[in-house]
């Protein structure tokens, strides 16, 4: 055999050899993987914009939100791609409610009735500010509508809820609220 032809078979054998690992470290690297918990929240991104969930945990004005969040389930939910518009209250709009409210709705029995409350606070798609017309109405992820008015650029929401600031998100716009927006009776 040539020897410049042994030689090269000998090194393009050792390159396959370097770049595919054994088996074995395969097999782990998937069964690491497959043990990660989470969806797109469990993500670790610090350069791109953050999801709607990041940004509210990073907030400490929404801690209340975001342990409701939790409680009901749906970080994973908004964490994903969306797009989606949530509308925010903030702790000191929880704190407006009546004394004990927020510790009834986070029991494990109450789950249900605080995903409908959550799902009021969550449109489908992205409405910016100036997309939110006097008398409008938006359908929510619980399918109950909300009331939009707007007079001279002040937006409120069902007639209770002010929006103090909006924050884009890579999946969407978050309008923090001053007030907790309760769905109507069935």
């Amino acid at each position: 055999m040539n020897t410049k032809l042994l030689m090269g078979v000998i090194f393009a054998a050792s390159i396959a050899i370097s770049c595919n690992p054994p088996a074995a470290e395969n097999q782990q690297a998937t069964t690491t993987e497959e043990t990660q918990a989470g969806g797109q929240e469990a993500v670790i991104d610090d350069d791109s914009q953050k999801d709607i969930v990041k940004i509210a945990v990073g907030s400490a004005d929404h801690s209340t939100l975001v342990a409701a969040l939790k409680q009901a389930d749906y970080v994973t939910s908004l964490s994903n791609a969306g797009p989606f518009t949530v509308f925010a209250p903030t702790n000191e709009a929880f704190n407006k409610l009546p004394a004990g409210t927020v510790d009834d709705l986070m029991k494990p029995e109450n789950k249900a009735k605080l995903q409908d409350i959550l799902e009021y606070h969550v449109s489908l798609g992205v409405f910016k500010p100036e997309m939110l017309t006097d008398g409008q109405t938006i359908n929510q992820a619980n399918l109950k509508n909300i009331a939009i008015s707007n007079k001279d650029n002040k937006i409120m929401i069902n007639n209770q809820a002010n929006i103090i600031a909006t924050i884009p998100a890579a999946n969407g716009v978050i309008h923090v609220i001053d007030a907790v927006l309760l769905p109507p009776d069935k």
